[in-house]
């Protein structure tokens, strides 16, 4: 049995990985023209600079994608109260009937979901909030109340019983933007802050590498005949959290959802070793896959596939890429699964390995981020050199921003 070369950082302080992020620099709408946008290469230590259209030329033809194709839901809901106060409420994750994001979509009638709840004070655990809302020609009845004040799950209930929870917050809803963009969600974002291949509805943000691309992208991929595939990992609010302690790995992860196929499992291990995440929600889904074919060589098919945000750094056997994708197919296989189900919390930072990704397309993230700490993971110390070099070039910044292409250090 192999021993884990993973450590956990306790030392890792946050003031280490700060930076100057000038407001100017943060995009607060995107590019009219999706690839347009800057792309900074960084490889070997080497730092070129190029466009996103370029991305085509600049993989190697054997080069294999993995996309997410999560689809932001309109999350962000306002109930007026009859005194004039305003409660914002953002739906982050369903807890009744089912916790399977999938599945809550289509509830009817009746649902309970985790919130974070703005002007709390306002609303008392007693009080309903009640609006009407115009769906299919029709005046549907929408009530809010506390299923759990403490834990801020809130209870909907509507009065046409053929509505479903997407059919409700459609009509309630529009798209949470990300807080740093200071700005209120206009009609353009419903489709700007949506990638052109977005299928599976439940994120409350977008998995933002992917805005980048355009059918001409996919087509020069094709012509290249660089292969790629999905999978989907609805992506929480949490990724927006900043990390308040001093100690870095004190910071609570947030847990999101994650879908796999049975094709991508296959299409991985013909692909290993040049794989290609788009975006670190793929990257951390990538990695929460491996860690779940660790679990189940080392416990069994008894396991629930949920990876915390040590399971890395606490595990004992270290199977290869390959033995781990063979687990998760025996385990789907077994239990005559299509599609494998699961949530991860995974932190992945400095001192990390990195058991399937190898290259990564990714944006410029916001400073003492989880997401700069599994950047400098990726990227070792340089990191800071490809962050200097960006804001030098007046790259944008964040969601709306310019884009990079990342190869992992050795």
């Amino acid at each position: 049995m192999n021993t884990n070369s993973e450590i956990i950082q306790d030392s890792l302080l946050l003031k280490d990985y700060l930076f100057d992020l000038p407001e100017e620099k943060i995009a607060r709408y995107p590019l009219e023209q999706r690839d347009q946008s800057k792309l900074l290469i960084y490889r070997n230590g080497e730092i070129a600079h190029r466009q996103f259209s370029d991305l085509p030329e600049e993989l190697p033809a054997n080069a294999f994608l993995v996309f997410n194709d999560t689809r932001v839901i309109p999350a962000r809901a306002h109930f007026q109260k009859s005194t004039g106060a305003t409660i914002e409420i953002l739906f982050l994750q369903p807890e009744l009937p089912s916790r399977n994001i999938q599945e809550a979509m289509l509830i009817r009638k009746s649902c309970v979901w985790g919130c974070m709840i703005g002007n709390k004070k306002r609303w008392k655990p007693e009080e309903i909030l009640r609006t009407m809302l115009a769906i299919n020609n029709s005046e549907v009845t929408l009530i809010a109340t506390y299923a759990d004040y403490e834990k801020n799950q809130v209870q909907l209930e509507w009065s046409d019983e053929e509505c479903t929870f997407l059919d409700i917050i459609s009509a309630l809803g529009t798209i949470p933007l990300p807080p740093y963009l200071n700005r209120d969600a206009e009609e353009s974002d419903t489709t700007s802050y949506q990638t052109i291949y977005a299928a599976h509805k439940g994120a409350v943000a977008a998995p933002t590498a992917g805005l980048h691309f355009t059918p001409t992208v996919f087509e020069k991929l094709n012509a290249r005949g660089v292969k790629h595939s999905f999978l989907t990992l609805h992506v929480g609010a949490g990724t927006f959290q900043p990390i308040k302690a001093t100690s870095v790995n004190e910071h609570i992860m947030h847990k999101e959802q994650v879908v796999y196929s049975r094709e991508l499992l296959t299409q991985l291990l013909l692909n290993l070793g040049h794989i290609v995440a788009v975006g670190t929600t793929s990257l951390r889904s990538l990695e929460s896959l491996y860690w779940f074919g660790a679990e189940l060589i080392t416990h069994g098919n008894n396991v629930r596939f949920y990876i915390e945000k040590n399971t890395p750094y606490q595990a004992t056997n270290n199977p290869s890429a390959e033995a781990a994708l063979q687990a998760v197919l025996e385990y789907m296989d077994t239990n005559f699964l299509t599609e494998l189900w699961g949530e991860t919390g995974i932190f992945i930072y400095p001192g990390y390995k990195f058991r399937l990704v190898d290259g990564l397309v990714t944006n410029y993230h916001q400073p003492g981020s989880t997401l700069i700490l599994l950047i400098a993971a990726f990227t070792g110390n340089d990191w800071r050199k490809i962050y200097k070099e960006a804001l030098d070039h007046e790259y944008r910044f964040l969601s709306y921003g310019d884009s990079s292409l990342l190869w992992k250090s050795s």
